[in-house]
């Protein structure tokens, strides 16, 4: 038989209740998701906003507690696209400057490939979150993220570090304990144990689990404090005047090197000022100065002309300066090279920068990248990386080289040290991006490093900010954008190991342990539970 349901005309008919029950359940999770979207999205905007050149560093672990909520007990792959969209909402605003006078094309690329790998670290962080103390093993796996993102793809781009985002904060004396792993590592801890600490009191207030889940935000803070002693700008081997020269470019932008020789009598030119000034008593003489990377893209070894111009400024300072240049070899890559010049015997020895920042100093996968943007042939030639080390012997000083981009890399800055470096320089050209916020975020990693290894570092950049920054990580002087500048400043010497640089990548290595044993951990359960099932 067949029924039939008659209604007034005009009238809809009533949703079956069934159907209703079932939509129910839908339009609640679609909400909840809705909600955990946001939350993911805004948790990564509040992570942006802990980062230079704002001294907010205190906003990161509430950040991470907000993530942390956001991945508890989650599936895999909601995992996958929570933490996608964290770090999208983290670095498309930290990394708008890679946009400057290319367009928006390699910035979305970029940042879009950084949020995959973010969305894949979270995921392994919503697997553990089931587990016991989970806030531990979901910071392990983060770590494990972070050492991904520094090496790959591509040979890594670790810009957006925890670590990098503390150098105004409390947690900054870990880098010299333990690099920036345990840096990142104790922000993270410290997020997810507010976070979990936050929900078990709500949950369990009067279960032990309650103060191991406070114990998470303690331990770092503690032990933050206990490594204290660790930093330190005492002068264990004298001082030395060191001087760092900003002499300015012509424009900002990609052409801000179209008119080389302009940029080298620039920076020539403020080197003959300073020895005015010395001359006339206005400041001390150095013992040493340094040039920022770029300061002559002509090379001198094939320019009789430029090798003119550096000499005779060298001469008249009087003192060993490091000369950022390119090399063009007659085959082969370019080089980006520090050439130490001698103001008696002329150049005499060279460091090859050994991290060549892809897509910007070398085109990886040349030929398809153009199909996107014609801009990678503003990159006619590849630049090629060094193999050694630097350490320049200058005015009694031993001086390492760390360019610009190395700065961003743990083994690139370490190895110098371990090489014998008492200071470090970090020659840098931030020209190509403006006046945005790429300068101050690069100056916050070279504040984290002084820290790190307890050396001074001198940042001498084409237009600024150079800095003099001390083994605390304090900055004592700097300069303004794109003005021509020098800074004269009498620095500690230092030749004392910290923990972090004798220990190397072991710390990482640890917490990389760590997170695979959370993630074993996690599989071993979920084997077990559908044994028994």
């Amino acid at each position: 038989m067949s029924s039939s349901v008659t209604r007034e005309p005009g009238r809809a008919a009533e949703p079956d209740a069934g159907t209703e029950a079932v939509a129910s359940p839908k339009r609640g999770r679609a909400a909840s998701w809705s909600v955990r979207a946001l939350l993911a999205a805004g948790s990564g905007a509040l992570l942006y906003l802990s980062f230079p050149p704002r001294p907010l560093w205190w906003l990161a672990p509430f950040a991470l507690a907000v993530l942390g909520g956001c991945l508890h007990g989650r599936p895999a792959r909601a995992g996958f696209g929570l933490g996608f969209l964290h770090g999208l909402g983290f670095l498309l605003p930290l990394l708008v400057w890679t946009s400057e006078g290319v367009g928006p094309v390699p910035w979305i690329a970029l940042v879009t490939l950084e949020a995959l790998l973010v969305g894949l670290t979270c995921l392994g962080i919503a697997l553990v979150s089931r587990l016991p103390a989970w806030p531990l093993w979901g910071a392990g796996v983060w770590i494990a993220g972070e050492a991904l993102r520094a090496r790959a793809p591509f040979g890594g781009f670790p810009w957006g570090k925890l670590a990098y985002g503390q150098a105004d904060g409390f947690f900054l004396p870990l880098a010299a304990l333990g690099g920036t792993p345990l840096l990142s590592f104790a922000v993270v801890l410290c997020g997810f144990g507010l976070y979990g600490a936050l929900r078990t009191a709500r949950n369990h207030p009067r279960r032990a689990t309650a103060a191991l889940a406070a114990l998470t935000v303690a331990a770092p803070i503690g032990a933050a404090f206990a490594a204290r002693p660790l930093v330190s700008d005492a002068a264990e081997d004298g001082t030395a005047v060191a001087a760092v020269v900003q002499g300015n470019v012509p424009r900002a932008g990609f052409d801000f090197n179209a008119q080389r020789r302009r940029v080298l009598d620039n920076h020539a030119n403020r080197t003959l000022e300073l020895a005015e000034d010395v001359v006339a008593g206005r400041v001390r003489k150095p013992d040493f100065v340094v040039w920022p990377e770029n300061s002559s893209d002509i090379d001198p070894y094939t320019e009789p002309d430029a090798y003119g111009v550096i000499d005779r400024a060298v001469k008249t300072i009087g003192v060993p300066v490091a000369i950022g240049s390119v090399l063009a070899p007659e085959t082969g890559p370019l080089r980006n090279t520090m050439i130490l010049w001698d103001p008696v015997k002329g150049p005499t020895d060279t460091y090859d920068k050994r991290k060549i920042q892809p897509f910007g100093e070398r085109i990886p996968m040349r030929s398809f990248v153009r199909l996107f943007s014609a801009d990678v042939d503003r990159v006619r030639r590849d630049f090629g990386p060094g193999k050694e080390p630097g350490v320049f012997a200058m005015g009694g000083s031993r001086v390492g080289m760390v360019t610009c981009f190395e700065a961003a890399f743990d083994d690139a800055v370490r190895s110098t040290v371990r090489a014998g470096a008492q200071v470090i320089a970090v020659p840098s050209n931030n020209a190509t991006f403006g006046r945005s916020q790429m300068t101050y975020q690069q100056l916050a990693m070279d504040r984290v490093r002084a820290v790190e290894h307890s050396r001074t570092v001198l940042v001498p950049v084409t237009s600024g900010v150079s800095a003099v920054i001390r083994p605390d990580g304090k900055i004592v002087q700097q300069t303004e954008m794109f003005t021509a500048d020098a800074l004269v400043a009498e620095i500690p010497l230092r030749s004392t190991q910290t923990p972090a640089t004798r220990v190397g990548p072991l710390t990482e290595y640890v917490l990389l342990v760590l997170a695979a044993g959370g993630l074993g951990w996690t599989l071993l359960r979920r084997v077990r539970a559908r044994r028994m099932s």
